[in-house]
């Protein structure tokens, strides 16, 4: 008889092994079918993110180029900066993180917090700068902790550093870290946030030559995002080195005389255009924003109230004084309204339209005649001279020199000045100009505003015979091998065709202005050396209670505009002193220091009054009884 249930039992376990069996063999279908797509079909796309999470590419800054001067010293150069960086990846948790750097670093957190909610968008894997140039003192801290700091780096990177500190600090400007708006502009394209750029003056002028370009490395990392070792290496390219036409020492020298006074200097070469000198008074430390300036500094900065953010030399603007007097001269001999024989009697005034119009010295000059009325700075034979050619003609005489428009030097927001016509007053105050009004523009009073840059423009126009050349700062840009990839030339932009005659007079009364004995600089003469100039004494609005705190004094502003030697110059020259009061006393032994510095000269001290003595236009011999200047 058959045993049922053991057929029974045989057939279950049968099926039951079946079961397990197809379990089993779909179990292996779905890993295998796993495997397809996790090696074959999304085998690339894992790879690569396994490569990113080990091996990362990081930038490597370039180092910016060095500016010199014309004799090829170094102004500006590079210095190892310590840079603190974050990743985001790898700075779990980062609270926590950036609690214990904060501790280690003696600051608080948020600033860094706030650089890294900043540039979150950079992604999780790129590095934030979350605190730029720290001290060796936090360097050593935050290497010791390094792996209780996880996502956390330092980089040394290449700081700009200026060696003279406020050295030429308008000309040479400063850097700062760049903005969205920057970031956002084609000009700055190939930078990141976090970098550092040319915020004013030639670092601002000429940033895309000084910048270089940067270079990368790849580099293995651990779990906690620190470097194990470096794969490749892309090398960065330094920026083009400048060489400047900054004659250093003369530099130096006219900020040293213009040092405890707020004012401008400028010393051209007169047959180029080439800054030799460019001074703002007082300066700054470039090397405070480099880094990030902090609240304090920057809040003593733009509260001082003798402005030294503002480059002066360019960007101010003064009524030009008595050195406008050369402008009315040489309009009023071109127009023919005066010539060599024309003469005006200054008794200390003159009357307009029942009005008085005083002179600086009040007992009057006597007759005078073109000559004369510059050497001593005649203000009645302007007047009468400035009467006759009306405003518009003065004015058609200032633009040819320069005056009213940009020099396009290249410089941030360069000043263009005033020079007032009829037309300008009617639609700028819409009342037509009125005679009397004339006669303060003459002598450089009234409306016109000039820079102290467009000054010296004038003048090395005036001492080259007439050519008005742009000014430019930079003579060439040099690569990392050292080949010229840059060279300036002078550029004549203008040139004022002048009648012999004309020239010669205004030539004339310039010289007797500090070589004769009743010239207006005459106590600022050389024994050395004959050059010329221009003093200027310019009006001043009352600025308020003079004896609360900060506040200026109330005095005008002293001008001094010369070129040197008087015979073929090598140097032109524009000086103010703010509130230094007389061009005489204030300005024109400053431009005595300069000529003297720049051409080598051992004395600019007057000695032996006599040596500097002319026969005065009448023909007979002077003799000095007393020096001249007393305000103009």
């Amino acid at each position: 008889m058959p045993n049922y249930f053991e057929n029974v039992d045989s057939e279950w376990f049968s099926q039951r092994l079946t079961r397990v069996l197809i379990v089993v063999l779909l179990a292996f279908a779905a890993l295998t079918a796993r495997l397809i797509y996790l090696q074959v079909i999304a085998g690339k796309d894992f790879r690569k993110q396994s490569q990113i999470n080990s091996i990362r590419l990081q930038d490597v800054d370039a180092p910016r180029g060095l500016i010199l001067d014309r004799n090829m010293n170094a102004l500006v150069d590079n210095r190892p900066s310590f840079d603190l960086y974050i990743t985001l990846k790898d700075a779990k948790p980062l609270e926590q993180t950036l609690q214990k750097l904060a501790a280690l670093l003696q600051e608080p957190p948020d600033p860094m917090a706030a650089r890294i909610n900043n540039s979150k968008k950079r992604g999780i894997y790129a590095p934030i700068l979350i605190k730029p140039d720290i001290s060796r003192d936090s360097l050593a801290a935050v290497e010791v902790h390094r792996f209780a700091l996880p996502g956390v780096e330092v980089h040394v990177t290449p700081r700009r550093h200026y060696i003279y500190e406020n050295h030429a600090a308008h000309l040479l400007g400063y850097m700062g870290e760049i903005n969205t708006a920057e970031l956002q502009s084609k000009t700055y394209e190939d930078c990141k946030s976090g970098d550092v750029i040319g915020k004013f003056g030639t670092e601002k002028a000429f940033e895309s030559a000084l910048r270089g370009k940067r270079g990368g490395r790849q580099v293995q990392v651990n779990a906690a995002g620190q470097v194990e070792r470096v794969l490749s290496v892309v090398d960065a390219r330094r920026g083009h080195d400048l060489v400047l036409t900054l004659d250093h020492p003369l530099q130096k020298k006219t900020e040293e005389m213009l040092a405890g006074h707020a004012g401008a200097a400028v010393a051209l070469e007169p047959d180029t255009g080439r800054v030799l000198a460019l001074v703002s008074s007082p300066a700054f430390d470039p090397n405070q924003f480099v880094s990030g300036i902090s609240h304090d500094n920057w809040n003593a900065l733009i509260n001082n109230p003798f402005r030294p953010l503002e480059n002066k030399a360019v960007q101010a603007e003064y009524p030009p004084a008595s050195t406008y007097k050369i402008v009315t001269a040489i309009a009023g001999l071109e127009e023919k309204v005066i010539d060599a024989k024309t003469t005006y009697y200054c008794p200390g005034y003159y009357t307009f339209a029942k009005r008085s119009y005083r002179c600086w010295k009040r007992g009057g000059h006597g007759e005078v005649d073109v000559v004369k009325a510059l050497s001593q700075s005649c203000d009645v034979y302007f007047y009468k001279v400035g009467e006759s050619l009306g405003v518009d003609r003065l004015a058609k005489y200032a633009h040819a020199l320069g005056l009213g428009s940009p020099t396009q030097i290249g410089l941030d927001r360069e000043s263009r000045g005033l020079i007032p016509t009829a037309a300008w007053k009617l639609k700028r105050y819409g009342v037509p100009w009125q005679k009397g009004e004339t006669l303060s523009i003459a002598i450089g009073q009234g409306f016109d505003l000039v820079t102290p840059l467009q000054m010296a423009v004038l003048m090395a126009a005036i001492g080259n015979g007439g050519t008005r050349y742009k000014p430019y700062l930079v003579e060439k840009a040099l690569d990392n091998d050292g080949n010229t990839t840059f060279q300036a030339y002078p550029e004549a932009v203008a040139t004022l065709e002048l009648q012999p005659e004309t020239a010669a007079l205004v030539k004339k009364g310039l010289w007797d202005v500090v070589n004769y004995p009743r010239g207006t600089a005459y106590q600022a003469r050389s024994t050395e050396i004959f050059y010329s100039g221009k003093t200027g004494t310019a009006q001043v609005v009352g600025r308020g209670d003079d004896n609360a705190p900060n506040k200026l004094a109330p005095k005008d502003h002293a001008w001094f505009v010369a070129y040197a030697p008087s015979e073929n110059p090598k140097i032109a020259i524009a000086i103010i002193v703010e509130h230094g009061e007389h061009g005489s006393s204030a300005a024109a032994p400053i431009a005595g220091e300069m000529i003297k510095t720049y051409l080598g000269l051992e004395t600019l001290v007057p000695s032996a009054p006599d040596a500097a003595i002319k026969a005065d236009n009448s023909g007979g011999a002077v003799t000095p009884s007393r020096t001249a200047g007393e305000s103009q």
